[in-house]
C-alpha cells in the first residue's frame, strides 16, 4: 500500500457512508437474512446470478435470474430453455453451461443441497477456495460475491473493476492489475480489509458504498 491514502477521498467517501449507512446495513441485513431463513432455491439462485454477472450489468442478470426463477427453468428447466433465457448476457454460452453444471453438482433427486455443502466448511475462505476449485465459471471474485450475498462473506472482499479502479484512486494500490491469480487477489484484498479497518468502515459496507458511488445505487 502507498504510504499515504488519498485524503480528500477518504472524507468525501465517509460524508456518503453518513448519508447512506442506514440502507446499506438493512442490505446487509437482507444478505444475512437468505443464509437464515432462505431455501436451497434461493441460495441457488444468488450462485447463478454472480456466474453471470461477469463482464455483464449486474441489474440486466438479476432481472434474468428472477425471471429464470419465475418460470422454474433455473431449477428444472432444460440447457437450450436457459440458453434462449441467457442470450442477453455476455457470453451467454459459456454461462449456461456453468449454470447447468452448477445445478447438476447441488442437486440429487430433485432436491438441492447446496446449505448442506456449504455447512461442511468452518470459515468464509475455506468455503470460498472450495468453490472456486469445485464450481467452474467462479473465481474468486465470483465466489466473494455470492458468498456476501448470501450473508457469509462480511469479511471478503468483491474485486471488481469497480473495486479495483475506486482503490488505485484512494491510493490503496498503485495500478489495477490485468489479471488477478489467487496470490494476487488474496494481496489486494489483505490491503482492501487494511484500508476499511484505517477508516472505520466495514468491508462489507465499504464494498456497497463504493458500488454505490460508482454506479448511484445501493445494490447485490
Amino acid at each position: 500500500m502507498k504510504s499515504k491514502i488519498n485524503k480528500k477521498e477518504v472524507e468525501d467517501l465517509k460524508v456518503i457512508y453518513e448519508r447512506k449507512r442506514q440502507e446499506i446495513e438493512s442490505q446487509i441485513k437482507t444478505f444475512k437474512n437468505i443464509w437464515v431463513n432462505g431455501s436451497d432455491e434461493e441460495l441457488f439462485s444468488e450462485l447463478a446470478f454472480c456466474i453471470l454477472t461477469p463482464q455483464s450489468k449486474a441489474k440486466v442478470c438479476w432481472q434474468t435470474i428472477e425471471e429464470l426463477t419465475k418460470t422454474r427453468i433455473l431449477f428444472n428447466g432444460s440447457k437450450e430453455e436457459i440458453r434462449k433465457a441467457l442470450r442477453i448476457i455476455r457470453f451467454y454460452n459459456n454461462k449456461t453451461m456453468y449454470l447447468t453444471n452448477a445445478r447438476d453438482k447441488f442437486l440429487s433427486n430433485g432436491n438441492f443441497s447446496i446449505r448442506k455443502v456449504l455447512s461442511k466448511f468452518d470459515e468464509p475462505r475455506e468455503c470460498r477456495d472450495w468453490l472456486v476449485s469445485e464450481v467452474k465459471g467462479i473465481g474468486y471474485k465470483e465466489a466473494s460475491h455470492f458468498l456476501r450475498n448470501i450473508g457469509l462473506g462480511e469479511k471478503l472482499a468483491i474485486l471488481d473493476r469497480h473495486i479495483l479502479k475506486n482503490m488505485r484512486d484512494l491510493y490503496i494500490i498503485e495500478e489495477i492489475p490485468k489479471t488477478l491469480n489467487r496470490k494476487r487477489y488474496l494481496l489486494l484484498e489483505s490491503r482492501f480489509s487494511k484500508f476499511s479497518d484505517e477508516i472505520g468502515i466495514p468491508l462489507s459496507h465499504l464494498d456497497l458504498l463504493l458500488w454505490y458511488r460508482e454506479t448511484g445505487e445501493i445494490f447485490k
